[in-house]
């Protein structure tokens, strides 16, 4: 369990990053629960901007899980081509349509474990469609939650179930949902991957890996 002076840590920085942020949300565009599970999983080694781009024609095509089901697998990866790995994409979408249909009656499941349960579905797409579509508390740890989590010295791990349930201990349950776009709100504009703006950074001050006074 997390203690005291842990939690301290990352309450500040999360105050600050919700001052610096103050409107965010998923950055994938959506209608309903379906269109975030089917983004999400096209996501995956893609940036969301990519994603947006290739959805909104995409959605426009394919309705439900069963317009997805009867398309043949050479057309709909055509139609994310784009997004990466798209034949891995594909039958992923396939597989997790047809459990919908097969077990759902065609509905995403509002919870979170059988949403974890769907093919093609890992605990972080479960948790932003958790989160995201039905407000059930979830912590999704994409590439820049789990490397911020790190640099901010919340945890020291590569293991994105151990970063999930370490940022669980830390913040309360209302925040789980919008920490996770905290992290990556902060990862794309100033805690970049190749080129990090240490010296724009609101939370420099309590960050370890710009201030190892803070370590």
């Amino acid at each position: 369990m997390a203690n005291k002076k842990e939690i301290n840590h990352a309450v500040k920085i999360f105050n600050v990053l919700k001052k610096e942020y103050p409107e965010v949300k998923s950055a994938l565009h959506f209608s309903n629960p379906f269109q975030l599970l089917i983004a999400t999983i096209l996501s995956a080694q893609c940036t969301d901007d990519r994603v947006n781009i290739v959805t909104k024609t995409l959605f426009k095509k394919y309705r439900g899980p069963q317009d997805f089901i009867d398309v043949n697998s050479g057309e709909l990866e055509k139609d994310i081509y784009s997004t990466g790995f798209y034949r891995q994409k594909a039958k992923s979408i396939k597989q997790c349509c047809q459990a919908l249909v097969d077990d759902h009656k065609g509905k995403v499941p509002a919870d979170f474990e059988a949403l974890n349960k769907l093919p093609g579905v890992g605990r972080k797409t479960a948790s932003v469609v958790a989160g995201n579509a039905f407000g059930i508390p979830a912590i999704a740890v994409d590439t820049h939650v789990k490397r911020l989590s790190n640099l901010l010295g919340f945890i020291d791990s590569s293991d994105p179930e151990k970063i999930e349930y370490k940022l669980k201990e830390l913040l309360p349950e209302d925040e789980w949902v919008k920490a996770s776009h905290l992290l990556a709100a902060h990862g794309r504009k100033i805690c970049i991957a190749r080129r990090p703006k240490c010296r724009e950074c609101a939370v420099g001050t309590y960050c370890p890996s710009f201030n190892p006074a803070n370590g």
